[in-house]
């Protein structure tokens, strides 16, 4: 199947939507962060290097064949390879949203976590929505290798945190990813509100009540 011309418009002044949205209001900063979506046709347009998500331009954005390979726009961003790994291991994923959000990044950086599920499940809206959240040991920005170890953490989520670094979360649509993101930066700032405090988190029965519905 081929993307329509009105498909990739659509999908073009979303991600600049989305992106200016997180910008605002400060979920990101600088030329911080990246989105993306792979459109039906498996081509995927993602925000290129050094661009703010506050003021991203739809027909700059950077156009990846469905084998992710650069076809147009401008230069992609150097961690295109994370969304492109995201891809690889949540098949059903549409759109990938990565940033360096304030709280989430203070829990990466955190010791003694638990880095097969790091947050706990504080809310009913963090597990519809979230899930499981593994740890990624860190890598420098860049690093390949970091590829191989978000791949083996997705296979198993949709919401991988990398140490040191911040999260990176696909969704069935770039609205899911969004809001996956941004439930998951609102937890981590509740557990770093309560930490050392005894918490009440839900049960692994509501969890399993949560799934079930």
């Amino acid at each position: 199947m081929t993307a329509t011309i009105s498909e990739e418009t659509k999908t073009r002044d979303e991600i600049a939507r989305v992106g200016k949205s997180i910008f605002d209001r400060g979920l990101t900063f600088g030329s911080t962060g990246n989105i993306s979506v792979r459109m039906s046709d498996d081509r995927m347009l993602m925000t290129p290097t050094n661009a703010s998500l506050g003021c991203l331009d739809p027909a700059r954005l950077s156009l990846f064949s469905a084998e992710g390979v650069h076809t147009g726009g401008d230069t992609p961003t150097k961690e295109a390879f994370l969304h492109q790994c995201m891809y690889c291991a949540r098949p059903h994923g549409r759109a990938v949203v990565h940033l360096h959000s304030t709280y989430s990044v203070a829990v990466s950086i955190l010791k003694d976590l638990n880095k097969k599920d790091v947050l706990p499940p504080l809310t009913a809206y963090y597990v519809m929505r979230v899930g499981c959240l593994p740890l990624v040991p860190y890598f420098r920005p860049g690093d390949q290798k970091l590829a191989a170890a978000v791949q083996q953490a997705a296979a198993t989520s949709n919401a991988v945190l990398m140490a040191n670094h911040g999260p990176v979360v696909a969704g069935k649509s770039l609205e899911e990813a969004q809001y996956a993101t941004e439930e998951l930066e609102e937890t981590a700032k509740l557990f770093l509100l309560l930490h050392g405090r005894e918490l009440q988190p839900l049960t692994p029965a509501q969890r399993k009540e949560l799934s079930a519905a």
